[in-house]
C-alpha cells in the first residue's frame, strides 16, 4: 500500500486488476447472486489495484484517502444488508470494512505513505491480518481438486463468468492482496 519496493506493488496492482477485470466479466452471468457478489468483487478488486499503485509513480491528493474511505464505507453498507440473506457478505463486509480501515489509516498519516508498519491500530490489523490468513488457506484448500470429481456437471459448457473455481480462485488472489497490502500498513 503506497510503500517499500515498486516491482512487487505493480505486481499486487496487475493482480487485483486481473481480478477486478474477470470479477466484470462474471457481472454478465445469468444467476442475479452472482452479479450482484462479482460487482462488489470487482470494485474490491479496482480499489485494491488503486491502493497499491507504488508511491514512487503516483502519490494520491489528500482527499483521495478519505474518498476511499467514503466509497468502501458505502460497499460495507451494502454488504452489511446483504450479510441478512447470504453468509458470503459477511466475507464482503469484513473486506470492504479493511479497506475503509486502511484508507483511514492512510489519510491519518500522510507522512509516512513511504514507511512501513508506521500507520493503523496494531491490534486491528493484526485481526484482520488473521482472518484474511485464515481465509487465503481455506480458499486455497477449497481449489484443492477432489479425487473423482467432474468438471461438467450437466453436461453444457459453462461461460468464463459462470465458472465456481476462477470465482473461488478470484477470491483467494483478493485474499492474498489483502494479506499484502495489510502487512504494509
Amino acid at each position: 500500500m503506497h510503500g517499500g519496493p515498486a516491482s512487487p506493488g505493480w505486481l499486487l496492482v496487475a493482480l487485483c486488476a486481473a481480478t477486478g477485470a474477470y470479477c466484470l466479466l462474471r457481472m454478465r452471468s445469468p444467476v442475479e447472486e452472482q452479479r450482484r457478489a462479482a460487482g462488489g468483487e470487482a470494485l474490491m478488486g479496482f480499489g485494491m489495484a488503486a491502493m497499491a499503485v507504488p508511491a514512487a509513480v503516483f502519490t494520491p491528493p489528500s482527499w483521495a484517502w478519505p474518498s476511499y474511505a467514503a466509497v468502501f464505507g458505502a460497499a460495507a453498507l451494502r454488504a452489511l444488508w446483504s450479510a441478512r440473506r447470504s453468509p458470503h457478505h459477511v466475507h464482503h463486509l469484513l473486506g470492504t470494512a479493511a479497506m475503509v480501515y486502511m484508507a483511514l489509516a492512510m489519510a491519518a498519516s500522510p507522512a509516512h505513505h513511504h514507511e512501513h508498519g508506521d500507520s493503523g491500530v496494531p491490534l486491528v490489523t493484526g485481526a484482520l491480518l488473521l482472518y484474511f490468513v485464515g481465509y487465503v488457506l481455506l480458499s486455497g484448500i477449497r481449489l484443492v481438486p477432489v479425487a473423482g470429481g467432474g468438471t461438467g456437471v450437466g453436461g453444457g459448457s459453462v461461460g468464463w463468468g459462470d465458472r465456481p473455481e476462477l470465482a473461488r480462485a478470484c477470491r483467494l488472489s483478493m485474499g492474498i492482496g489483502m494479506v499484502a497490502m495489510l502487512l504494509t500498513l
